[in-house]
């Protein structure tokens, strides 16, 4: 029986990825890909393959089944190999390497600053620049320590601010009540394909809180230490 092809590679996203960038890819693809929309005649063999792909790993339940399969399958391949070990200490195994950070958009296994740490620097951009994404917070694993699922941060706080989110672990929440309580999700979603209709709020956030400063106000701040007085 062929193998099932993979549904990361089928959907376009890296297998850390969140659970809703795995939804926006699918939607992405499925207005891209519907027999009624596209016109290609491979259009309905793609869209097959995307709807199956979904169904894989979708849902967060399913996604969790698959990847814990897909572990076990790949532990059953090398688990026969009687080849002679790295080289390394004799008559046992090499000591295994640490994994490298995914370069995915999705989660990242890059350790985090300690908190109290140094402040982090502002992000510098050009005086004309209105929206983007952040280069910040590139090493945001929140996700790792945080329950996952539709509304799982519970209840918003109050003195809502800004859009309410309605998909995602904050889902119910104000981008500002969000901002307060986890502004690093917010760089996160300044990033993610997710949160570009919130480009503009989030850039307002991120300005407002130093995270992200213009060329211009940097330069003066620069100045201002050699004013003559």
């Amino acid at each position: 029986m062929p193998d099932v092809p993979d549904p990361y590679k089928v959907l376009q996203v890296d297998s850390e990825a969140e659970d809703e960038v795995i939804q926006a890819a699918y939607r992405r693809l499925a207005r891209k890909y519907h027999p009624d929309l596209a016109s290609t005649p491979e259009a309905a063999t793609r869209m097959s393959a995307i709807n199956a792909a979904w169904e894989l790993i979708g849902d967060p339940a399913a996604r969790a089944a698959f990847d814990l399969g897909r572990a076990a399958k790949a532990d059953t391949r090398h688990g026969g190999d009687d080849r002679a070990p790295a080289s390394g200490a004799k008559g046992g195994p090499a000591p295994s390497q640490p994994r490298p950070p995914s370069s995915g958009s999705g989660r990242t296994d890059a350790p985090r600053a300690p908190s109290g740490g140094a402040a982090r620097e502002p992000e510098i951009v050009s005086p004309d620049w209105t929206s983007g994404r952040s280069s910040q917070g590139s090493g945001y694993d929140e996700s790792m320590h945080k329950a996952q699922g539709h509304g799982a941060a519970g209840p918003p706080p109050g003195r809502p601010s800004g859009t309410v989110l309605n998909f995602g672990r904050y889902a119910g929440w104000s981008l500002g009540e969000v901002a307060r309580h986890d502004l690093e999700y917010i760089e996160w979603l300044d990033r993610a394909p997710i949160g570009r209709n919130y480009r503009q709020e989030i850039d307002e956030i991120l300005r407002s809180t130093g995270r992200r400063k213009s060329a211009t106000s940097e330069a003066t701040d620069r100045h201002g230490l050699y004013r003559r007085r």
